[in-house]
């Protein structure tokens, strides 16, 4: 007898969180069919990537999510850093925010201007993935802002180290975390007008660029991470996660370079 599997790679938000509790907190209402939402998968396969193989149902991460979490799960996996004190202050582009009016490029032309400072739903995406790496609960204080550029998301990520520690050895621990990542890139100059991650640098690509500074005098670390928000923040993510879920090459159909200049 012929079998048919239907795998579902969802870019929408009803599945990310896996607690009904957590999902009533975030989105204000309660969801219709919450048995499905510890049947999804959280759809990060740089996290994920063995329980993406096997699952059914997997939900793509929230842009913003995806871009900070990345650059700060390496620090909780090996605790490092104070979990009680992460603050994610996240820039993004027009096509990266919501339905209302002054989400239009026109209408954010030439301002910073922020937005749902506090409670944001994705900050309950990033605590959920966090606190699995950490085994304990973690609550992060998130504060996204509309920027005047079309497309990306730069997220500043600041935490406070429990000891210091030397650029070679937070480079190291990076590495190890993602240097077998195809789309994760570690960017970290000492010289130039881009030393750190930059959005303009990832349009039209599924690479999410993660770098990092030290401040010594206050023992904090500074964990920058930058991506399309088109691309690694919905679609290529969503064509990453079929691609593993299917058993293709997980660079199919994303092997592009980003558009610079644009």
């Amino acid at each position: 007898m012929e079998r048919h599997y239907v795998f579902w790679s969802d870019l929408s938000a009803d599945y990310r969180l896996h607690d009904q509790e957590a999902y009533d907190k975030w989105y204000g209402w309660e969801h219709p069919h919450p048995d499905y939402l510890n049947k999804s998968v959280f759809g990060v396969p740089e996290l994920h990537r063995e329980e993406i193989k096997k699952a059914q149902l997997v939900s793509c991460p929230g842009c913003m999510a995806v871009t900070s979490m990345l650059a700060l799960a390496p620090l909780i996996r090996n605790n490092i850093i104070d979990t009680d004190h992460i603050v994610v202050d996240s820039k993004i582009g027009s096509s990266g925010a919501g339905s209302g009016s002054g989400t239009a490029h026109a209408m954010r032309a030439g301002v910073i201007r922020p937005y749902k400072p506090a409670k944001h739903r994705h900050t309950g995406e990033i605590e959920q993935e966090l606190s699995e790496i950490a085994g304990k609960k973690i609550h992060v204080s998130m504060s996204p802002h509309a920027v005047d550029v079309v497309r990306g998301i730069l997220c500043t990520n600041h935490t406070f180290m429990k000891k210091d520690m030397e650029e070679k050895e937070l480079w190291k621990l990076y590495r190890q975390t993602y240097g077998e990542e195809k789309f994760v890139r570690l960017i970290r100059d000492k010289k130039g007008l881009y030393k750190f991650p930059d959005p303009k640098f990832l349009v039209g690509s599924n690479f999410c660029d993660i770098g990092f500074d030290l401040d010594e005098d206050n023992h904090r670390l500074i964990a920058l991470s930058a991506s399309d928000n088109l691309m690694k923040g919905a679609a290529g993510s969503a064509i990453q996660n079929m691609n593993v879920m299917c058993g293709f090459d997980e660079m199919d159909g994303l092997r592009y370079t980003p558009l610079t200049p644009v």
